[in-house]
């Protein structure tokens, strides 16, 4: 798999309707976008950082590095995951939604590189 099969894309450029396998990988709703809007995306809270993690991170934007060790270890916690490794296993390309003005820093950043790293190990 290639970066290619993982996109990412702010919630707030993403066409209508939305792209096949488009995911939304925040803790909380985006606001300003109506659940109509993203009718038939999985909001995929269970694997977003922790409440508590998101709110840590956005107290200082310079604990990224810190922030991406600590939502990696939560990332090992579950394994909401899996279908989307199943998915890029399968070939298709795998939309992650975010709300995040920092296309940079952001948790699907995190998650894409997670999600890549999981697919060269079997899981």
């Amino acid at each position: 798999m290639t970066t290619e099969n993982i996109q990412l894309v702010r919630v707030y450029d993403v066409p209508e309707p939305a792209l096949e396998n488009s995911f939304l990988v925040d803790r909380l709703w985006p606001r300003g976008i109506s659940k109509v809007r993203l009718t038939g995306v999985p909001w995929l809270k269970s694997i977003a950082p922790s409440e508590a993690l998101r709110r840590w991170v956005h107290e200082d934007p310079n604990r990224w590095e810190e922030f991406r060790g600590r939502y990696l270890a939560e990332l090992e916690q579950t394994d909401g995951w899996k279908p989307l490794v199943e998915l890029l296993q399968q070939g298709a390309v795998v939309t992650l939604l975010f709300a995040n003005k920092d296309t940079e820093h952001n948790q699907a950043v995190v998650l894409r590189d997670f999600l890549q790293q999981k697919l060269s190990v079997p899981v």
